[in-house]
Formats: structure tokens, sequence, C-alpha cells
């Protein structure tokens, strides 16, 4: 067992050779671009993990706007849409991109990113238009009971899946598909990446096709953003891996430290211009379709792999591990521990966010308390989020990449400790 100066040691060594991503992407292969796929994208999709013909488009954030537009004229007089208060803020900033529709955002259940279902009763009514339930960090949300809840009031249900590809539901579907819609990110360290992109399902044919209709008309190709998302994905090809990231992720993270900006340092600094809407272009789709196929075993290793070193966090005691319950089949891209207090968080994300061991937070803040979103939510919702405020205080987030070793992933072990 390391002693803490030599683990302090290995910390320092990290720091100046190589950086960790905070996730577990996939990273790509020269024949990723080189080789055809054995299947198209959707065909492969269709097939693992059974998504029925998913709708392409240049995000997960632009597949919502298509969701929330097919679903709002098949319910024109409902404006509200209800999601969770932590979640990426991406999401209230879409809803708010629609004219006339307005977020509104509902407390969680505790150490948790599903709804409190007293809360989500309470605030649906005849003006809501849907209800979000988010598949955080790749957990498996309690879908079922969103949905009945949605039901009593007449809303749709859209499953934020961005996180999730990949992960199954008690019924070994995959997740996105118990909902009326849902939608899948492919940005860069999500799994399978594009680069940007997203995915839109629906297991109703007829809504399906009033989604596939909607993003027709409103993701038009856009050959500059598709020539320059192309650039971007052979960059993340080059340079998705430690030594590259230390100069494409690492050296922008420690500047945004230094100047205190949590927000910019997470990733979470977004406008309304962040959401642009087009088409995913057919290059990208053959890259994915390539990657696809080696999706599988690298999410499954890394299920082995997160199934391990959870028990080792579990040793933290005072720390728990955000996991699934029962029965359900999430990825793990990354660990969500909830420390004891704030203090504690704080003091360990000090020792480690800029050590380059793929340790971070989430999402810097509940969605109130970030000052972008303040129009968003015109105040409504100031006061009454304590437990996402919560999750927002105590988490940090540590990678489940595969390049984070044993030795390493001790060393981060025996700092939490002494942070306890």
């Amino acid at each position: 067992m390391l002693t803490p100066p030599r683990m302090d040691t290995l910390l320092r060594r990290m720091h100046t050779r190589r950086e960790l991503p905070p996730t577990a992407g996939l990273p790509l292969e020269l024949g990723d671009y080189a080789l055809k796929p054995a299947l198209h994208f959707a065909a492969g999709l269709a097939l693992w993990p059974g998504l029925p013909e998913p709708i392409p488009a240049c995000s997960g954030t632009a597949a919502l706007v298509v969701a929330l537009q097919a679903l709002r004229r098949r319910a024109p007089a409902r404006t509200a849409v209800i999601v969770p208060a932590y979640t990426c803020p991406l999401v209230p900033l879409a809803i708010r991109l629609l004219p006339d529709l307005r977020a509104v955002a509902c407390d969680t259940l505790p150490g948790s990113g599903d709804f409190d279902p007293e809360k989500l009763d309470a605030l649906c009514g005849k003006d809501t238009l849907a209800v979000v339930p988010t598949h955080l960090g790749g957990r498996v949300a309690d879908v079922a009971t969103a949905s009945a809840i949605a039901a009593r009031h007449g809303a749709f249900v859209i499953e934020d899946a961005a996180q999730a590809l990949g992960a199954f539901a008690e019924n070994g579907q995959s997740v996105g598909l118990r909902g009326d819609a849902g939608f899948f990110s492919l940005a860069a360290g999500k799994g399978l990446t594009t680069y940007e992109g997203g995915l839109l399902v629906s297991r109703d044919a007829a809504l399906r096709a009033e989604l596939a209709a909607t993003a027709e008309k409103t993701l038009r190709p856009d050959l500059f953003r598709s020539l320059r998302r192309n650039l971007e994905l052979l960059g993340y090809g080059l340079f998705y891996n430690p030594p590259g990231l230390r100069l494409t992720y690492g050296r922008k993270l420690r500047k945004h430290l230094d100047e205190g900006d949590e927000i910019r340092a997470v990733g979470d600094a977004f406008s309304l211009a962040d959401i642009p809407l087009h088409s995913l272009d057919a290059l990208r789709r053959r890259v994915a379709a390539k990657a696809l196929e080696r999706l599988p075993a690298f999410l499954a290793a890394g299920r082995e792999r997160a199934g391990q070193r959870r028990e080792r966090l579990a040793e933290l005691g005072t720390v728990s591990v955000i996991s699934d319950r029962a029965g359900v089949d999430g990825i793990w891209p990354f660990f969500m521990l909830l420390m004891p207090g704030t203090a504690q968080r704080d003091k360990a994300l000090h020792a480690l966010w800029r050590a380059g061991l793929g340790v971070s937070k989430l999402f810097a803040r509940a969605l109130p308390d970030y000052a972008f979103l303040h129009p968003v939510f015109s105040g409504n919702t100031s006061s009454g989020c304590p437990n996402a405020r919560d999750l927002a205080d105590r988490m940090l987030t540590v990678s489940n990449t595969h390049w984070l070793d044993d030795a390493t992933f001790d060393a981060i072990i025996r700092k939490l400790e002494q942070c306890l």
C-alpha cells in the first residue's frame, strides 16, 4: 500500500506527464475512418442496443428540440416542461429556444438524479407538456414512476439518455424507449462519438414518423458545420489519449480553475447560441458505425472494472457511490461519489481536480443556481430544490476510463481518505 508521501509524488508525476479524461469515451482507431462498417449506422443501433430506426441529429440537445416541437403540435395548449433540478444546463436552454415553452425545475430524491415523486406530482398540471427523467451519468432512471405521474396529468415523457447509450432497463430493453421519446448524445467522451451528434428514438411508430418529419424540416444540412465537425472528429481520434488530452483538455481546465471559473472548468458555460440545429452528415455516421462494432465489448469491460472498483470505494465508508437499483444494467463512464459534506468534497477537488487523474465535477451547480439560467426559470424554483443542491454541493466524479490503472486509482482512494 502506498504511503501518503509516495502517493503525493505519484500525483505530481501524473500531473506533469499526461491527462486522464473525466469520462470513459471510446477511443477511435484508424480503421474507423478507413474501413467500411459491416452495417450502416442505423442498422447497427437496431441490432445493438435495439434502437428502432434512430433519427440522427447534430447533438442530443438538437434531438430534444425536435422532440419538443413534435409533441407541442400534439398538445399546443401545454407549455411547461419539467426537468430534474440537477442536470445539464443545455436541457432548459433547449426548452427556452422554443417560443412559449418554459422549463420547470423539479427537485430530486436525496442522493439521486431521479425526480422526487411528490414534488413532480405537485408541479404537473394541465399545462404540462412533458417531463424529462434523466439517466444521470449512465445510471438507469426510474422512468416508470415519472411516466405514471405524467400520465395522470396527460403529459408526455421524454427520456434524457444523453449519458446512457448502451444502458438497459428492467425488461432488458434499451433506455430511451419507455417514454414517448428518448434522446442520446454522441458528443466527445460520451462513449460512442461523432464529436458532436445525437439520436432521437421512439417505440411508437406514428410518433416516430412525426419526429422524423420534424427533424427533416428543422435539421437541414450545413456544409460548413459538417466540415468543422469532421475535422474535430479527426482531432478526437488523434488527441483522445492521455498525452493528447494534456494539450487539448488539461491546459484549458487548469486555466479556468486558476481564474476561479468552475463553470467553464466543468464545461457548463452555455447560451442559446450553443444549440445549432442541423443534420448529422453521412461521413461521421460511417465512422460511428465502424466504432459501434467495438462499443459493446468496451462497455462490458467498463462494467467489469466498475464492479471491482465500487468495492474499493465502498471501503471509504462515509462516501457513497450512486449506483443502479436491482434489475437494471447501466453503463459506467465515471463514478458519482457523494462525500459526507461540502467541505470534504471541496478539499478532495482541491487536491485532485488539477492532477490530471480524471477527477472532476459532473455539473457545477443545481439548475436554479446558474446565473445565465435565471431568465429561463424566472425565479420560480429559486428555493425549492434542496436535494438537487445537495447533489451539486457534495458530488465529485472519478473517471472509469481504461487508462486509469490500479496504482493510480489506489492513489486517488488514499487521497480521498485523507480528505474525510
